[in-house]
């Protein structure tokens, strides 16, 4: 790193001092932090963004632990956007891996945020290199291995790509099981933001994280060998994260990518729905009393991306459910913790 570069990350970090006093205390993290993993397609929709900003504000309370973000999203300004976030909430330590030619090629609203320069130096500090991050599958068998067995949460809020793929990985240097045995080793839950389950103004249609990449869902419904906990599009449009409250609430430092990035997305006024915030906090907090969830059965995806659920007693699948006093508490603790100032401290063991 450069003597400017580090001047400059030393000239952000003062430029906290007054936020720093009124952020929450981060409780020292212990053993009971519960590790994860997230695999997004951020850059593709705000809530990407607003869900790696909860989880980082979860780690602060000691909660959780982020072992390190994988990306489904075919652009490498995405791995640069993301350990931005990372950096912004002090861990800018987390690994991250992107897909290797992946589907999801789609523009994204925000994936500038990035790269945007304040009288020639990053807004959001990164040192990413983009041709050098890792592959996702890569960096996903690395950090399973390295976990005590079934300790690990996988949350994934985007296309099913890493994941299936994983599924379907050989033994390596990393670990002499191959993919699917290394996930039933190492992972309790998978938490996903995925299909479409019940009627949204009478419509039931192909969701996005599904359709983008059916033959990976086809793959993750089918294959993946611990329960999973899914969300379906339903949940998050129940629950809309507040224009207001992106007005109002980040206004203790001059920038912060979450706003920004919500704002360079879509017209204002405009409250979005929180589909990726909801497989965060189902992950890390099941017992809150947040969400319900459905009897046991399986998820399957017909070749057109329908996503349909199926009872079954012996299924390891189950659905979100979520009251409208459930969809109340979920909105208010979403902007309670992602608008939370970020709490600085140094590196913790991953």
């Amino acid at each position: 790193m450069s003597i400017d570069a580090r001047r400059h990350r030393l000239a952000f970090a003062a430029t906290w001092g007054l936020a720093i006093c009124v952020a929450v205390i981060a409780t020292p993290p212990d053993a009971t932090a519960l590790d994860v993993i997230v695999d997004t397609d951020i850059g593709g929709d705000v809530d990407d963004v607003l869900a790696l900003g909860l989880l980082h504000a979860l780690e602060s309370r000691g909660e959780c632990r982020l072992l390190a973000v994988t990306i489904t999203k075919n652009d490498r300004r995405a791995a640069t956007l993301a350990d931005a976030v990372n950096t912004f909430y002090g861990r800018g330590e987390v690994p991250i891996g992107i897909v290797t030619d992946g589907p999801d090629r789609v523009p994204g609203t925000h994936l500038s945020l990035g790269e945007v320069r304040d009288d020639g130096q990053l807004r959001y500090p990164s040192d990413v290199v983009p041709a050098a991050v890792p592959d996702a599958v890569s960096l996903l068998r690395r950090t399973l291995a390295d976990r005590p067995d079934g300790s690990v949460v996988m949350i994934q809020v985007g296309l099913s790509t890493n994941l299936a793929r994983l599924l379907r990985s050989d033994s390596d240097e990393a670990c002499p099981l191959d993919g699917r045995e290394l996930v039933a080793r190492k992972v309790r839950l998978l938490s996903i933001m995925a299909g479409w389950f019940q009627p949204v103004k009478r419509k039931v249609r192909p969701e996005y994280n599904v359709v983008a990449d059916i033959a990976s869902a086809r793959t993750l419904a089918a294959e993946w060998p611990t329960p999973i906990v899914w969300s379906g599009y339903e949940i998050g449009t129940a629950m809309r994260y507040p224009q207001e409250s992106i007005d109002r609430d980040y206004g203790y430092v001059a920038h912060h990518p979450l706003p920004e990035a919500y704002r360079l997305g879509f017209p204002r006024p405009h409250d979005r729905p929180t589909w990726d915030l909801t497989s965060v906090l189902y992950a890390v907090r099941p017992d809150r009393g947040y969400f319900g969830l459905g009897e046991p059965g399986r998820v399957t995806i017909d070749d057109r991306g329908m996503s349909t659920f199926e009872p079954s007693p012996d299924g390891r699948h189950r659905l979100l459910t979520a009251t409208g006093e459930q969809a109340i508490r979920c909105r208010e603790a979403f902007i309670g913790l992602c608008s939370e100032p970020p709490s600085r401290r140094p590196p913790v063991s991953r």
